[in-house]
């Protein structure tokens, strides 16, 4: 199994292309479609489905273009499924008044922490609040990652500020959701590096 970090957009918001020999999931498809798909015919894989780790403008920009191209579903909170037609909730209304989004539901809504497998990659999902209400961590634990979104990031953490952030939430959802994880444990975060548990926890200032 091998993955790969595409930074797209403005915000260069980490796009992960996890895959097999075959077939990927995609997540946070936040700008840029035809790079992504670019990038998925020259490794010939085929797309089964897109995981969105949360609703925000920068996350999901080229979420409808990535499904009708390959047509496949999105998953996504129950917590967050109204914000991708909303653009006052998802931001881009705030952040782009002339073009703001508003994109088809998710076919899959999840409503709470369980086993997600989809054709041969198998996740824990971990709802992780406090960036924003819908926030989930996905856990690929036969390789010791975990996408954390705008959770959890190398030597700092999610901004609070946005609609429905809660500062006191976040600092909760990662002391009792990641960092209990191994500490060689990968995280694929939504902005910047990678890091790992173990370092966030000896030497993030937030924490």
């Amino acid at each position: 199994m091998k993955w790969n970090q595409i930074p797209l957009g403005p915000l260069q918001t980490n796009c992960y292309i996890l895959s097999d020999d075959q077939t990927c999931i995609i997540f946070d498809p936040g700008e840029e479609p035809q790079k992504l798909i670019q990038y998925i015919q020259t490794k010939k894989l085929q797309p089964l489905a897109v995981l969105l780790t949360h609703a925000h403008f920068d996350h999901i920009g080229a979420l409808d273009a990535i499904r009708e191209h390959y047509q496949i579903p999105a998953y996504i909170h129950q917590r967050e499924a109204k914000w991708l037609s909303d653009p006052a909730l998802n931001g881009s209304q705030r952040w782009f008044p002339d073009s703001p989004m508003r994109l088809k539901p998710a076919e899959h809504v999840l409503t709470s922490e369980q086993e997600l497998t989809i054709g041969s990659f198998h996740f824990q999902l971990f709802e992780t609040p406090g960036h924003s209400p819908g926030s989930i961590s996905y856990y690929l634990k036969e390789k010791g990652m975990l996408f954390s979104g705008d959770v959890l990031f190398l030597n700092s953490i999610g901004r609070t500020d946005l609609p429905g952030g809660n500062h006191d939430e976040l600092l909760q959802s990662i002391e009792n959701k990641l960092l209990p994880l191994p500490d060689d444990t990968i995280v694929c975060p939504g902005h910047g590096p990678v890091t790992t548990i173990g370092d966030e926890r000896v030497s993030n200032p937030f924490l």
